[in-house]
């Protein structure tokens, strides 16, 4: 099932709130189990990052590695990543792992897998 994208500010503050969190050198990650079908994601790139070209190379690192994970996710959630300094100067496997590992401690995804 294609994922949907957050957009509302009020959806993003009810994950920051009362959603887990675990976090690495590359990525943030919120989750927060859901009522609707399939997952909604959404991804925050701040100023801190650098510019432009390093907060879209981040939004696309982090978009492609969650794309990779996407069929293994169980159930419905709603995901926050919040993209690091580090993340627009790492490769995308660098930053599939650290995602993997995220799901599996936040349980998004089995660990067997």
């Amino acid at each position: 099932m294609k994922s949907q994208t957050l957009k509302e500010n009020k959806d993003f503050r009810r994950l920051y709130y009362r959603g887990k969190s675990t976090a690495s050198k590359t990525l943030v990650t919120y989750a927060m189990k859901s009522r609707n079908k399939g997952c909604r994601i959404g991804i925050t790139t701040s100023k801190k990052i650098g510019n432009a070209v390093q907060r879209n190379r981040s939004r696309r690192v982090i978009r492609a590695a969650y794309f990779e994970l996407e069929n293994r996710i169980k159930g419905s959630w709603d995901l926050v990543f919040v993209a690091r300094g580090l993340t627009s100067r790492v490769k995308m496997q660098e930053v599939l792992k650290d995602m993997e590992n995220h799901f599996k401690e936040l349980g998004v995804i089995d660990e067997d897998n």
